[in-house]
């Protein structure tokens, strides 16, 4: 869920913090990626004709790993070198946000069911996407396609999004990619929405700067994430009735939580029972995530026969799509390392301009275009 309303007031107060960019402009990047909010996409928008997931020919349900192949190949494609980043165990404080989740999906189910029963096509579509949940099942197969693929990925013992912005934050990639808005709170200083989003959906790729959302709010980290609790996090109840545009004049105007709890109505403004924003503040401080100096990340070289196994002989994958991908894969990481060799090992998102994001554009499609002369004099 990450956190409510926050894109919406870092538009209205600190627009020039959000740049919409086509994917192309991150040739060259490495990004650590959520993995699991990006698996659940594919498990609610990769589907057959008639709404239903894709299946194998054993019944086994393939989304995820057609959304996990063939979208890590449109970032290869475009210069992109992603890591994933899978999330670990959720932390206490979250069990109340997953318990309504559960709640949420036992409801969907019910309803999913009377939507067989009466035969409404668009019911069963819409409750069959709410019944949606990732499983240590797909995690697996997703790990077990992206070793093969040569992608590189990380566990992470807690939260996905606090791991991808403490790679990000320690220069480790060029950014975290999540549609969860609280990678910010966790932060990043940079994060991409809708990376992994299908091109069909002809959605721009939102790159926030959090230095530029601080500035133009007028906070510091402190009350940001102060900020982002009173609007509504995953970690502890949201104070009823209270919503974005007043929450960021109470933050501002106060300064911290403590001191806006002692200016509200109580009577107009209840606070939870035991409301727990305290560890909340502090699980944004100071999250459980591996320490990023310790890792390694590295890109191979696909096994092709490998992936072919599991895709095809085992999911029933077209045998052509998959090895013309896994060739695209090959093709397009090398392009890339030998245009900007450098930015894969120093990410220096300050020095980054638009400018220079074209220079190198065209710098790959001259290389790209001196290997296939090369190639083709060999033939001859």
């Amino acid at each position: 869920m990450g956190i409510h309303h926050l894109h919406k007031v870092i538009a209205d107060h600190a627009a020039k913090a959000i740049n919409a960019n086509e994917i192309k402009s991150y040739f060259g990047r490495k990004v650590a990626i959520d993995a699991s909010m990006s698996i659940y996409q594919f498990l609610i928008a990769v589907r057959q004709s008639d709404g239903q997931q894709l299946t194998s020919d054993t019944g086994e349900t393939t989304s995820h790993l057609m959304g996990m192949f063939y979208r890590t190949i449109r970032m290869v494609e475009n210069g992109i070198k992603p890591v994933y980043v899978f999330d670990g165990k959720p932390p206490t404080l979250k069990s109340g946000e997953l318990a309504k989740r559960l709640e949420r999906r036992k409801e969907a189910t019910k309803n999913l069911e009377e939507a067989h029963e009466t035969g409404e096509a668009a019911d069963i579509d819409k409750y069959s996407r709410r019944t949606v949940k990732v499983t240590p099942e797909h995690n697996a197969e997703c790990k077990k396609l992206l070793k093969l693929m040569g992608i590189p990925y990380i566990d992470a013992p807690c939260e996905a999004e606090a791991q991808c912005a403490a790679l990000a934050r320690a220069g480790k990639v060029f950014a975290a990619a999540s549609e969860d808005m609280d990678t910010l709170t966790f932060n990043a200083p940079i994060l991409l929405r809708h990376l992994t989003f299908t091109e069909s959906r002809k959605m721009p790729i939102d790159e926030i700067h959090l230095d530029k959302a601080l500035e133009g709010l007028e906070l510091n980290m402190d009350e940001f994430i102060d900020l982002c609790i009173l609007l509504g996090c995953d970690y502890c109840e949201s104070i009823k009735g209270i919503g974005p545009h007043r929450a960021y004049e109470l933050i501002k105007k106060h300064r911290n939580l403590e001191t806006v709890i002692k200016e509200l109505d109580p009577k107009r403004y209840p606070i939870p029972d035991d409301w727990r924003y305290k560890e909340a503040r502090e699980l944004f401080r100071n999250p459980d995530v591996v320490d990023p100096t310790t890792v390694e990340i590295k890109w191979n070289t696909p096994d092709v026969d490998a992936v072919v196994d599991f895709l095809v002989r085992e999911k029933a994958f077209s045998e052509e799509r998959v090895r013309k991908g896994l060739d695209k894969i090959t093709k397009n990481i090398k392009a890339a390392t030998q245009v900007r060799l450098d930015s894969f090992f120093t990410a220096a998102p300050a020095k980054d301009t638009p400018k220079k994001r074209k220079a190198e554009e065209t710098a790959a499609s001259k290389s790209n275009g001196k290997t296939s002369k090369k190639r083709r004099s060999s033939n001859k």
